[in-house]
């Protein structure tokens, strides 16, 4: 039975459980004396911070890749543009979470219970706390380190910012006590973290901070004397943990036509062999999320992430002679990984199926405007049920289940930690990335038959880091990663001066459309949505972009404090 998370049953226990308990107690002032004393009291205090992982009602973890190189919205980036100012407060400078977190853990201790009716609740406060500091991290980079909550007179409020190698060694501290702290797999309730979910993520946040400290050594950025290998050991150690311990494996490999779309698209992942958490919906209870693929959704995947699906001789679309070009979009899938045609809609295919009553595709929504939009003209798939026993009052709500974490993403972070260590060997490619080919039916990769690709996004890399990161794109597309990776590997040399394209435009397709007028093209006839807003291209500034902008207000409230490198206080 797999981790969920059910929204309703959620905030039922929460508000029931508490209500009178709120009307005495604000929120801001737990009495010890009512509230400390069974290991129910520290469920409901963590509770609340599942409701912190992304969470979006179009119910998919597309939103956050929207302005990466994979997937682009009507207006673009900030971040890839360089036009970020400094805000006067916010900004995702925000502390009250980990308050939060920091009361729980100085106060769980006077519960009374048995430590092993307490000790899964424990380990979920150290990954929470873990989990908020990473994302502050990742934005900022230094950033203090308080591990206990702090008062208005505490001397901690004027601190300075805490190197980053420092607080990432305090977040791996607490997702090893989370590791160790929580149950494994089965042995805790199907709506909780688990133990091997914080491996997962501790898999995740060092191939973050090794990936980082060696791409980024040497600049403003970096971390001085550290090429990040001790990171990247970390990584690779909690993956391969977790990879060991067979408690997940890859959904699917019978049908490698439809096995990947089927995957994304179901309403209930409770006996899903890969799922680690998700978010259940029940539109019964008037719970749902949008069908995400039934319109444009104001945004489009890219012709950089489209170009970078392998044909099915697993070669490259610059080498291979099986490649068709992409004249059409039913021209691109040919003889294409099958994952692409399972993440784009195609004409003909199947939208909605209820019963006889069959909807198609019949052309991408380019002509619309709004949240209608499908500003590329690649039109997002991946998520989506053609099934539609999960829609009920509406054509546009669905309960297709969120999914928060999954397995094939410790097999991505562990090869990519083995190959940054120069450590690979192709028993580690079998265990990983074929896989996931496998999955789709596609050739295996060779560590020593690599075929050159001159559209390689990392050319002075080796081929077999670039087909690694090739790999990760690809099955983890609009899953809300790839700026992440795009930032911790320094890529800015891919998207600089540049502008992100879409499908090859047809006017016999569109015969309403006026070019130059509400479609723009580039020189060979691919939509350029931004060609009018970006004059030259995304002008990310490599010395300053790279972290957030930390808020005025701050450095008023605390002079000990340093801005990021490029920007003003």
């Amino acid at each position: 039975m797999k981790t969920y998370i059910y929204i309703f049953i959620f905030f039922s226990f929460v508000f029931t459980a508490c209500e009178d308990y709120l009307d005495k107690y604000p929120l801001d002032s737990i009495s010890s004396n009512q509230y400390w004393t069974t290991a129910q009291d520290l469920e409901l205090y963590v509770n609340q911070y599942y409701t912190r992982f992304p969470n979006d009602t179009r119910g998919d973890g597309s939103i956050l890749d929207n302005n990466s190189d994979n997937l682009v919205e009507t207006e673009f980036s900030s971040i890839l543009a360089g036009t970020r100012v400094v805000p006067a407060s916010g900004g995702g400078w925000s502390w009250s979470d980990i308050r939060n977190v920091n009361y729980f853990l100085t106060h769980y201790n006077t519960v009374e219970s048995p430590w092993g009716s307490v000790r899964q609740y424990v380990g979920e406060a150290y990954f929470f706390r873990a989990y908020f500091y990473f994302n502050l991290l990742r934005n900022f980079g230094d950033i203090p380190w308080i591990s206990e909550p702090l008062h208005n007179d505490s001397e901690e409020l004027y601190m300075e910012r805490t190197p980053r190698n420092i607080v990432m060694d305090s977040i791996v501290a607490d997702l090893d006590k989370a590791i160790l702290y929580m149950k494994n797999k089965g042995e805790v309730s199907a709506s909780r973290l688990n133990s091997q979910i914080a491996l997962l993520y501790k898999s995740r946040v060092c191939l973050f901070e090794g990936t980082w400290e060696k791409y980024h050594a040497n600049t403003s950025f970096g971390v001085a004397g550290s090429d990040g290998t001790k990171y990247l050991t970390l990584a690779q150690d909690a993956a391969k943990q977790l990879i060991d311990g067979e408690l997940y494996s890859i959904y699917g490999g019978d049908n490698p036509e439809i096995d990947y779309y089927q995957f994304f698209g179901q309403d209930d992942y409770s006996n899903n062999s890969e799922v680690m958490l998700w978010k259940k919906w029940d539109i019964d209870l008037g719970l749902f999320r949008w069908q995400p693929s039934i319109w444009g959704m104001g945004r489009g995947i890219t012709k950089s992430l489209v170009d970078d699906y392998l044909c099915t001789d697993g070669l490259p679309i610059s080498q291979s002679s099986l490649y068709q070009g992409d004249n059409s979009l039913n021209d691109i899938v040919v003889n294409r990984d099958p994952r692409l045609a399972q993440t784009i809609y195609l004409p003909t295919d199947p939208v909605n199926i209820i019963g006889s009553d069959i909807t198609f595709f019949e052309k991408p929504d380019i002509d619309k405007s709004g949240s209608y939009l499908c500003v590329t003209g690649y039109q997002l798939k991946k998520y989506s049920n053609r099934w539609g026993d999960h829609l009920k009052e509406s054509y546009y709500q669905c309960q297709i289940g969120s999914i928060i974490f999954r397995y094939a993403e410790a097999l991505l972070n562990y090869i990519e930690a083995k190959a940054e260590l120069g450590q690979v060997t192709q028993a580690d490619i079998d265990l990983t990335i074929n896989k996931l080919r496998d999955r789709v039916g596609m050739p295996h990769l060779n560590m020593d038959n690599i075929a050159f690709d001159s559209d390689w996004d990392f050319p002075s890399l080796s081929p077999l880091i670039n087909e690694i990161r090739r790999e990760r794109r690809v099955e983890l597309a609009c899953e809300g990663l790839r700026l992440m990776d795009m930032l911790r590997w320094r890529s800015h040399q891919v998207f600089v001066n540049k502008r992100p394209l879409g499908m090859k435009f047809s006017q016999a397709d569109f015969p309403e459309m006026v070019i130059g007028t509400n479609v723009y093209l580039d020189e060979n006839g691919y939509i350029d949505p931004y060609q009018k807003s970006l004059l030259s291209g995304y002008e990310f500034n490599e010395d300053r972009d790279y972290l957030y902008p930390i808020p005025s207000i701050e450095f008023t409230l605390n002079s000990n404090l340093s801005q990021n490198p490029g920007y003003d206080k």
